[in-house]
C-alpha cells in the first residue's frame, strides 16, 4: 500500500504491559444520525513500539503498516507529548517542609491515635461494669420465678388437702339430714293420741 494511503491516528497510551507493543486509546464524539445526539467513541490500536519509548498518557501519533502480528498492524510514528509524572513521592515532599508545617500535623495524628486507643479500652471498662448489673438482674429473676412456683406448688397442695375434708364432711353430714327428715315425721304420731283423748272423755260423758 502507497503510504500517502495509509491512514494515522493520534491517541493516548494507556497500557505498556507487553515488550515492544503499546495500546493506544482514541477518544472521539459522534452525532446520533438519528436522535442528534452526541456520543462517546472509543477504538484502541496495537502499536508496534520497536525500542518501548512510550509511557503511559504520553499522546503519540501512529501509522497504519503491515500486519505485525494478530492483532498488531499499526506502528509508532512520533510521541507528540511526554506525560509529566513526579519522580518524587509524596512522603519525601513532606520530609522536605519545615518542622514548623509539620509539627502541628504530627501532633494531630499522635493525639488521634492516643484517643483511637483509649476508645477500646473505656468501652471494656463499661462492659465489664454492665456485666455484674445484668447477672444480678437475671438473679433476681430467677430467685421471683421460683418464688411463684413455690406458692403454686403450697396452693395446690393445700387444694388438694381440702379436697378430702370436704368429702368426710359430706359423707358425715347425709345421716344427720336423713335423721331431721326422720324427726318431722315422728312428731305427728305423738299428736295424734294427745288429739284423741279430749274425743273419748267426750264419748265418756
Amino acid at each position: 500500500m502507497a503510504r500517502f494511503m495509509r491512514k494515522a491516528r493520534v491517541g493516548a497510551v494507556v497500557r505498556t504491559n507487553q515488550d515492544k507493543t503499546a495500546i493506544v486509546e482514541m477518544v472521539w464524539k459522534q452525532r446520533h444520525r438519528l436522535y442528534r445526539k452526541q456520543m462517546r467513541r472509543v477504538a484502541r490500536f496495537y502499536v508496534h513500539d520497536e525500542e518501548n519509548q512510550c509511557r503511559l498518557g504520553d499522546t503519540v501519533r501512529i501509522e497504519e503498516t503491515r500486519r505485525i502480528s494478530k492483532n498488531k498492524h499499526w506502528r509508532l510514528i512520533a510521541i507528540l507529548e511526554r506525560k509529566e509524572v513526579a519522580d518524587v513521592r509524596p512522603i519525601d515532599l513532606e520530609t522536605d517542609v519545615g518542622q514548623e508545617i509539620t509539627q502541628p500535623r504530627i501532633l494531630a495524628a499522635e493525639t488521634r491515635a492516643a484517643a483511637a486507643e483509649a476508645e477500646p479500652q473505656d468501652v471494656l471498662e463499661e462492659a465489664v461494669v454492665e456485666e455484674p448489673e445484668a447477672e444480678e438482674a437475671v438473679e433476681e429473676e430467677f430467685e421471683a420465678d421460683e418464688e411463684a412456683v413455690e406458692e403454686e406448688l403450697e396452693a395446690d397442695e393445700e387444694a388438694v388437702e381440702e379436697e378430702p375434708d370436704k368429702e368426710e364432711r359430706e359423707a358425715e353430714g347425709e345421716p344427720e339430714e336423713v335423721e331431721e327428715e326422720a324427726g318431722p315425721e315422728e312428731e305427728p304420731a305423738k299428736e295424734a293420741p294427745e288429739t284423741e283423748e279430749p274425743d273419748e272423755q267426750e264419748e265418756e260423758e
